[in-house]
């Protein structure tokens, strides 16, 4: 079950990866985009800050710091390597890729980096989605908490979009990646994760 859902993901990133850009695109990033609707464009300006790499770093080592408040001696680092190391091959993904951001309508917000993958996408199902599992493991509220990460994801991800910074491809390229980083890096952490659980606290 795992593997496939990897398989999917992967393939799910390759297909935005190369077919970005075309009429499809195109059309969704149009229909989506707020510029001319300021109560939505208002609405993505608050959701693309719980998305925001920079923040989230430092949402990042706040979130590890809380989890060795509670008692946890490895779980912090397993959280930190993931979160970080995710953020930094995204980034990689950006200046290797280098595709150009859409232009036909004006931008909402600052840009300065390419557009492949959406950082905002990427960076929050990362942290939103590895942190809430880690939290909940072995708990009832696992997956709760995974489809309330995979939402926020989700609307963090479209912000981005309406404000006429990113292609949907570019969108769904981050979302593939942080959720495919995030299922295998936990998998391959779960012994180490449900140990830390039993014996951290």
């Amino acid at each position: 079950m795992l593997g496939a859902a990897l398989a999917v993901l992967a393939a799910l990133w390759l297909a935005m990866l190369l077919g970005g850009g075309g009429w499809l695109d195109r059309t969704v990033y149009e229909a989506l985009y707020a510029g001319h609707r300021p109560l939505l464009a208002t609405a993505a300006r608050l959701l693309t800050v719980m998305g925001d790499p920079a923040g989230l770093v430092v949402a990042t080592v706040l979130a590890a710091l809380g989890l060795r408040w509670l008692g946890h001696k490895r779980l912090p680092w397993i959280f930190l390597a993931i979160a970080l190391v995710g953020r930094g091959l995204a980034d990689a993904q950006k200046y290797a890729v280098a595709r150009v951001r859409p232009d036909a309508e004006a931008h909402l917000v600052v840009v300065k980096t390419s557009s492949f993958p959406s950082g905002h996408a990427a960076n929050s199902m990362i942290f939103y989605l590895a942190l809430a599992l880690i939290l909940t493991a072995g708990t009832r509220w696992h997956r709760p908490a995974a489809v309330g990460a995979l939402l926020l994801s989700l609307l963090i991800g479209t912000s981005r979009v309406m404000l006429g910074v990113h292609w949907p491809s570019d969108v769904i390229g981050g979302w593939a990646f942080g959720c495919l980083w995030v299922l295998l890096t936990l998998r391959l952490a779960e012994r180490v994760i449900h140990a830390a659980i039993g014996t951290d606290t």
